[in-house]
């Protein structure tokens, strides 16, 4: 039974889901199953060249049957402070991304996005195809700015259950979430991420006023995940209190080129307790290299969300989507059964 929102009345699709675009992570052939499956999908650029992008749209294209000149029902991810570096090389990656029309674009954690929404505009206006806009945004302050300035389509709300990275200054995805619905209507499509796992979350996000809701770690071990079956198997063992945000996931992993205020939620393991004990920098990275040297796992870069404990097997990415789609379903029917309103 297919779900209509603002979202998948802009998207086209059948539920409200998107699949977030988690560098090292989500594939083109996860965003193309999760479209196949109904929903919205995205894999994230990283660190990826022009023309790797341009041959991950056009395998989605392939797969999905889409005839050329048509709009590829999927997106990539940009990160901001890698477009700071690569947008300036001789290998910009944006204009290249557009080129394969896609249906949409994401940008998050940078220090002036705009900039690229604006090329992102100018491009389209040049053409008939127009590329939704997505931003993250983890404050008030940031989905006024995306939603007045830079007009964007869709404002991705994130709390700080979110894995992998995130503001630090974030606050629970349910505040920040009637923070901005109280702040912001008749403007962007809004949804909700963060720890989002379950049919019936994604209901309770639907009732509080979100048009859809991104899911990201329940697809962390789903075949068309790159994660390593290393990272595959640590994922299955975790449980509900797995997680925590700290800058450390980023020291050892050589990636403190995040913007001020941006740190990452991983799995807690020896890496966290290296840096609650007080070990500097040289010590950690030290304990870090030798158990990547040794394949142990106890030191493992392993970002994901709060909602990690839910994730209990290895399906694939388009029954995964089916069933958390199935379970928003049955929970939005159940509500209309088990409470009643009298006027």
């Amino acid at each position: 039974m297919p779900i209509t929102t603002r979202l998948t009345t802009l998207l086209g699709i059948q539920s409200p889901i998107v699949s977030a675009p988690m560098a090292s992570a989500a594939s083109p052939a996860m965003a193309a199953a999760v479209t196949g499956a109904g929903a919205f999908g995205f894999f994230g650029a990283g660190r990826d060249t022009s023309q790797q992008l341009r041959d991950g749209l056009r395998s989605i294209r392939k797969t999905l049957d889409i005839p050329s000149g048509a709009p590829v029902p999927a997106g990539v991810g940009f990160l901001g402070w890698i477009l700071d570096r690569t947008e300036v090389s001789d290998d910009p990656r944006i204009p290249a991304y557009l080129e394969e029309m896609p249906a949409a674009i994401w940008f998050a954690f940078g220090t002036d996005l705009g900039k690229y929404i604006t090329q992102v505009r100018a491009y389209d206006a040049k053409r008939e195809h127009k590329t939704l806009v997505f931003v993250i945004v983890n404050s008030v302050e940031e989905a006024l700015r995306a939603t007045n300035e830079w007009k964007v389509d869709v404002l991705v709300v994130q709390g700080n259950e979110a894995g992998g990275h995130g503001g630090s200054y974030a606050p629970p995805l349910l505040s920040l979430l009637q923070a901005v619905l109280n702040e912001i209507s008749n403007g962007p499509v809004i949804i909700a991420a963060g720890g989002i796992t379950t049919g019936a979350q994604s209901a309770a996000l639907l009732a509080m006023g979100a048009d859809g809701v991104v899911i990201g770690s329940r697809l962390l071990c789903a075949p068309e995940s790159v994660y390593s079956e290393a990272i595959k198997e640590e994922i299955l063992k975790a449980g509900m209190n797995a997680t925590a945000r700290s800058y450390a996931f980023d020291d050892v992993n050589r990636t403190r080129y995040w913007p001020e205020g941006i740190d990452g939620r991983a799995l807690a393991n020896d890496i966290l307790v290296d840096f609650d004990k007080g070990l500097d920098l040289d010590a950690r990275l030290k304990n870090y290299d030798e158990a990547k040297t040794k394949g142990e796992r106890s030191r493992l870069v392993v970002w994901a969300g709060v909602g990690i404990g839910f994730v209990k097997d290895k399906r694939d990415s388009a029954t995964i989507i089916k069933e958390i789609h199935d379970e928003m379903v049955h929970t939005l029917q159940a509500v209309t059964r088990r409470i009643s309103l009298k006027l």
